[in-house]
């Protein structure tokens, strides 16, 4: 609207609006303009605040959908902007809380005076000076734990024999009710509870006793079942971590001897290598022979090629078949010559039941023997195939205290099957072997199950602890009392825990005084064969350790630097 536009509509509304009296009012030209360009003003002031009024509502409403960031001061920015544009003048928005200045640390230049100060360089070198001496305070530290420390010893390079005990089956009939190797394949979960590492079974090859000429080495017996019911039972016992050793004795059922006359030797151990490669392709895990001593002095050359066939390794089985001898020498000299001149990898003898042997002598032999030859070598048995069952041997008293002499010695233990329950021969050294069953037992049978249970708790207990223990396992050998009646020994290794073997064979209790700078003043029961007298986890002196007739101790103290 212009300003002649304005004056019209104003005067006409004057003139409307006055009193017909006055509606003639004659005005000053100069008056009527002046009044016309206040009323202009007014008007423009008027619509002024209007639109700024509107653009601070527009402002508000902008600044509340704004998120509460940095971007709410930019809108206000902007819109201050939009103000000055429209009236021409400038708007400025004070913060209401405006930020505190912050320190943001010491200048380049600042650091340089302060780090050149007196005060600042002697810090630096206390702090230095501090540092390189709690350093050099550790290495010396460092190295006297290091020169005081006991030396750790490196595990000895074991086998798998000497991990735990052998078992041998040698007479497949009397051992299952089915009188088969099928059934030698049901009793192998039985068998894994004993802990046993090995079984040796057999042997079960076709051999009629003292007639070489129908010697067949590859061929299964029919009386003890054939090859598939073999291979099954090799694959039942893997499974479990067991290994199977074969006896190959070629006359195991004759009177000529293992071999034979001299004169069939060379025939026969030819033979044999044929016979070997054949069961080794079939699984098993090592051959027992007896008679070595003859093989290998009568044919040197063919015992060399029986050697290398059986522990020679091969890409399935590199170094872990077992050769074992068998012989029935029983004097620790002329078994330690024949162990070191055959080569093989045990040699199982009868130097533990040689005549009337007490303690003394019984203590002579296996020092002798753990002093000629590495404990991997040797293997300690009461009985066998040809000898019959421990029980039988030693009596029934003594079953225990035997079963722990062969758990504790060091070397490889091989029991006979039946040894762990204390199975009598029963004038026959293949005894029927007793399975525990659920049918009702008399008084006398109740007790007798009773007594078998015990000494199969006793050798399972045994057997456990010798596959863990470091020190029974390969731990050194030191004959700490020996007399005609009784034995201790103690098995110790690096900073394992050491045991004490102690032993009384005699029919009147017997007190051992031991002393030695390696045993402490007491120590504590692990095992014992008269829990009654000594009870499981009791404390013992041992300077003067009792012990009843017949009775025997395993006992234990920790290592002490």
């Amino acid at each position: 609207m212009n300003t002649e536009e304005t004056n019209v509509d104003l005067q006409d509304n004057r003139t409307r609006d006055a009193d017909p009296s006055d509606q003639r009012d004659q005005r000053d030209p100069a008056s009527v303009a002046a009044d016309a360009d206040a009323t202009e003003a007014d008007v423009s002031e008027t619509d002024l605040d209007q639109d700024q009024d509107r653009d601070r509502d527009q402002d508000q409403e902008e600044q509340e959908k704004q998120p509460m960031t940095g971007g709410g001061r930019a809108a206000d920015s902007q819109s201050a902007g939009e103000d000055t544009e429209k009236n021409g003048s400038v708007k400025l928005k004070i913060p209401e809380n405006p930020e505190e200045p912050k320190f943001t640390g010491l200048s380049k230049e600042e650091l340089l005076r302060v780090a050149g100060t007196p005060g600042w360089v002697r810090t630096r070198w206390t702090l230095l000076l501090v540092f390189w001496l709690g350093w050099l305070g550790m290495l010396v530290g460092a190295v006297v734990i290091i020169l005081h420390a006991p030396e750790c010893r490196q595990l000895p390079d074991t086998k798998w024999w000497n991990e735990g005990p052998l078992y041998q089956i040698g007479h497949i009939q009397a051992f299952t009710a089915s009188q088969d190797l099928k059934g030698l394949e049901q009793k192998v979960d039985s068998l894994s509870q004993l802990k046993v590492k090995g079984l040796v079974v057999g042997p079960i090859h076709v051999a009629p006793p003292d007639e070489p000429v129908n010697l067949s080495f590859e061929e299964v017996s029919a009386d003890v079942g054939n090859l598939d019911q073999f291979q099954g039972f090799i694959q039942a016992a893997h499974r479990r971590g067991i290994s199977v050793v074969l006896d190959l004795t070629p006359n195991y059922q004759g009177s000529s001897g293992p071999w034979f006359s001299n004169i069939s030797v060379t025939n026969v151990a030819e033979r044999l290598k044929s016979g070997l490669v054949f069961w080794l392709n079939k699984g098993v895990d090592g051959v027992q022979l007896s008679g070595v001593e003859r093989v290998s002095s009568v044919v040197p050359s063919l015992w060399a090629d029986i050697r290398a066939i059986v522990q020679n390794g091969t890409d399935n089985s590199p170094n872990k078949r077992v050769l074992i001898g068998v012989t029935d020498r029983s004097s620790a000299r002329d078994v330690s010559f024949l162990l070191a001149s055959c080569g093989v990898d045990l040699l199982i003898s009868r130097v533990l039941l040689a005549g009337e042997m007490d303690a003394t002598e019984r203590a002579q032999s296996i020092q002798h023997l753990y002093s000629s030859h590495n404990q991997t070598f040797l293997a300690w048995s009461l009985d066998g195939r040809s000898e019959g069952h421990l029980a039988s041997l030693v009596g029934p008293a003594l079953v225990k205290l035997h079963q722990l002499l062969l758990f504790t010695l060091p070397g490889t233990p091989v029991f006979n099957y039946g040894d762990e329950i204390g199975l009598m021969d029963m004038g026959t050294t293949f005894p029927r072997m007793l399975w525990d069953s659920k049918e009702e037992l008399n008084g006398t049978r109740q007790e007798e199950r009773t007594q078998r249970l015990s000494y199969r708790r006793f050798f399972c207990s045994l057997s456990e602890l010798r596959v863990k223990a470091r020190s029974l396992m390969f731990g050194d050998f030191l004959l700490l009392y020996n007399s005609s009646s009784s034995l201790a020994y103690l098995r110790a290794w690096d900073q394992s825990d050491r045991y004490l073997a102690a032993f009384n064979w005699a029919e009147e209790a017997a007190v051992l005084q031991l002393s030695d700078p390696t045993l402490p003043r007491r120590a504590t029961v692990i095992l014992s064969t008269n829990s009654s007298a000594l009870p499981d986890n009791s404390s013992v002196d041992l300077t003067s350790l009792w012990l009843g007739p017949g009775q025997a101790a395993l006992l234990m103290f920790p290592y002490a630097p």
